[in-house]
């Protein structure tokens, strides 16, 4: 049987818990040796999108090479968990597309509970005018119309919403042999 990739592709605001979502179905699935990648929003724009600002253009365009690359490893059979905020819904559906298999999540929680969570203080620095076309404050963030999964980080714990995509990824999983499994 081939191994059968696919992109889980968390969206939503800075502070939304996007990339703690990830991180505990990455634990999971590497407690089980499931190939997967993490492509986590905040690290791919210190290298694989060095240099791109935060115009229209440039978040499009960041989407883009994280979509190129999620489609490499998923039609590679690799679990490519990639966590990025990526604020417009026509890029995400973009990339859905050339991907295929792509299950999308929705990390939600209030504007205010994600400023509250803000270790970085961008918001704060956004509300003060250091940071233009920050996501959520002064510039918009669309929300998915049909996410396969919505997580809303405030009502359900870390465990839950892990539970919610681990389940939405059977139909993969059950495709794969683990890493080093007998033949």
């Amino acid at each position: 049987m081939q191994r059968r990739g696919v992109t889980v592709w968390f969206t939503g605001l800075s502070g939304a818990g996007k990339s703690t979502i990830a991180e505990a179905v990455a634990k999971q699935l590497k407690a089980e040796s499931y190939p997967l990648e993490i492509l986590d929003g905040d690290i791919v724009r210190t290298n694989l999108t060095k240099g791109l600002g935060f115009s229209r253009e440039d978040r499009d365009e960041n989407i883009r090479r994280i979509g190129f690359v999620s489609h490499l490893l998923t039609r590679n059979g690799v679990i490519v968990l990639v966590s990025a905020i990526s604020p417009y819904r026509e890029m995400r559906e973009e990339v859905r597309d050339r991907i295929g298999d792509f299950i999308e999540v929705h990390v939600s929680a209030p504007l205010e509970v994600c400023e509250q969570r803000d270790v970085k203080g961008l918001y704060k620095r956004a509300r003060a005018g250091e940071i233009k076309g920050f996501t959520g404050i002064d510039d918009p963030y669309e929300v998915p119309l049909n996410p396969e999964i919505n997580c809303q980080t405030h009502q359900e714990t870390l465990e839950e919403s892990a539970a919610k995509v681990i389940a939405a990824l059977q139909p993969y999983l059950q495709t794969h042999q683990r890493v080093g499994a007998l033949v």
